[in-house]
């Protein structure tokens, strides 16, 4: 596929080939669960949990016993989790002031026979301004890739589901990758520490070790050494990108710039970077059809009910809404075509995770990029691009898609869409106020 970049990254990108029945799709949330705590059981080599966020709940527990018993069982085992440093030591928000995560895991160390090592990355020295947004599990020589955290709602514990895409690649090559990078790119860091060990030392006293860290992770890369460039055959490439302009963030432009038929782009929050936006108004003016799914405002893990007292971050989703009104508005006229197609996801009181991007019947990107400017500019980010030159993977492709769009609506005109004076008091007061003070710009910008 050619591409309109003049120093093109998609024809350098090495890639490690792939077989068709090495590609596994999972349906749900619930499906993933008892995936992820099989293999784990199963495993004989290596566990690598690479996650934002391991919780203190029901689900949360049930993984972290699967690896301490995984351990007891076969000592040999190389276990590691890895989760952002920031994130784990505050509570839920909203909740109140709360220990965090990481006296969970010190009590889960001190209490078991087994060692199961939480390291936590602080990808800066403050949350908002970046976390360890990494995804991907590796079990022996299978990847679990999934934007999906580790609590009940993302794995379908109880009633309610986040829902997200869930995809298993065995592949020894790709799994050596995404372990080498996790050992020597995180783990091995001076920043990085243990979370399951007590006496922490403090985010201040490491912000030197922060700073390096974040500058070697700007410029480092999965190695792909054992890969090739040949793209007669199905393949994968996995990427990593930080900061302005990195390599994964091209590579997203350029995947939608090269698009010659038909896109398809999901995100949960409607906030897409200036870059993206221009590539796919560019690819409207040279008639690609294109369909966004988006979560309703309503399956955004953000809302909160306009029943309950309102909290600022509760606006979010009503940001989001506001940003794609805006959208969808400018393109009226392509929406009336059917040339685009925009699309809200809502199941009962479920939420709405999912991301990622397919390109003509070729190209299919797993990532948990958000495709917002937080994601192209603060966090740590990656993905996995799977090449398939002869639609070898179109069949389970139309399955995941086909899941994607059964809980959807079509917006046939952006007044579809709720304004201002439609939103709670709190909200709309709220909104008023920052729009006076023009500092929605930079909201956009970091949520």
């Amino acid at each position: 596929m050619p591409s309109l970049f003049k120093r093109s990254l998609l024809p350098k990108l090495r890639s490690f080939p792939l077989t068709a029945d090495a590609v596994t799709f999972l349906s749900g949330a619930a499906e993933f669960r008892r995936c992820l705590l099989e293999k784990i059981a199963s495993a004989t080599r290596r566990i690598y949990i690479v996650a934002l966020y391991l919780q203190q709940d029901e689900a949360g527990q049930e993984v972290l016993d699967a690896l301490h018993a995984a351990k007891l069982a076969r000592p040999e085992l190389d276990v590691v989790v890895v989760v952002d440093w920031l994130r784990a030591q505050r509570g839920l928000i909203g909740a109140g002031k709360q220990p965090g995560n990481s006296a969970w895991y010190q009590e889960m160390t001190r209490t078991h026979a087994s060692e199961v090592p939480v390291y936590g990355v602080p990808v800066q020295t403050r949350e908002l301004f970046g976390v360890l947004h990494l995804k991907g599990f590796v079990i022996d020589d299978c990847v679990i890739y999934s934007g999906a955290s580790l609590n009940n709602v993302y794995l379908h514990k109880f009633d309610k589901y986040r829902y997200d895409r869930y995809h298993l690649l065995q592949n020894p090559q790709l799994a050596d990758s995404m372990q080498h990078l996790v050992q020597h790119g995180l783990v091995a860091s001076k920043a990085v520490h243990r979370l399951d060990l007590p006496n922490l030392p403090t985010t201040r006293s490491l912000r030197s070790d922060i700073g390096d860290l974040r500058s070697r992770l700007k410029h480092a890369a999965y190695d792909t050494t054992q890969g090739t460039t040949d793209r007669t055959g199905l393949s994968v490439s996995p990427l990593l990108g930080v900061g302005k302009n990195n390599p994964l963030n091209r590579v997203i432009c350029e995947l939608i710039a090269s698009t010659q038929q038909q896109l398809t782009i999901c995100t949960p929050y409607f906030n897409l970077p200036l870059a993206v936006i221009r590539e796919i108004n560019r690819a409207l003016a040279r008639g690609v059809k294109i369909d966004i799914v988006v979560g309703d405002k309503t399956a955004n893990d953000f809302y909160i009910p306009p029943s309950e007292p309102f909290k600022v971050i509760s606006a979010l989703p009503y940001l989001y809404e506001i940003s794609l009104r805006r959208f969808a508005k400018r393109h009226q006229r392509n929406i009336d075509s059917g040339q685009l197609n925009l699309h809200l996801w809502l199941d009962g009181d479920n939420t709405y995770h999912l991301k990622g991007m397919w390109i003509d019947q070729r190209y299919t990107l797993l990532t948990g990029n958000n495709l917002n400017p937080r994601a192209f500019r603060l966090d740590l980010e990656n993905a996995l691009l799977i090449d398939d030159p002869k639609g070898e993977l179109q069949v389970p492709r139309r399955t995941e898609l086909a899941h994607i769009f059964q809980h959807t609506r079509r917006i046939e005109r952006f007044q579809d869409l709720q304004t201002l004076p439609d939103y709670p008091s709190g909200v709309a007061k709220f909104l008023k106020r920052v729009s006076r003070v023009r500092i929605e710009r930079l909201l956009y910008r970091i949520l």
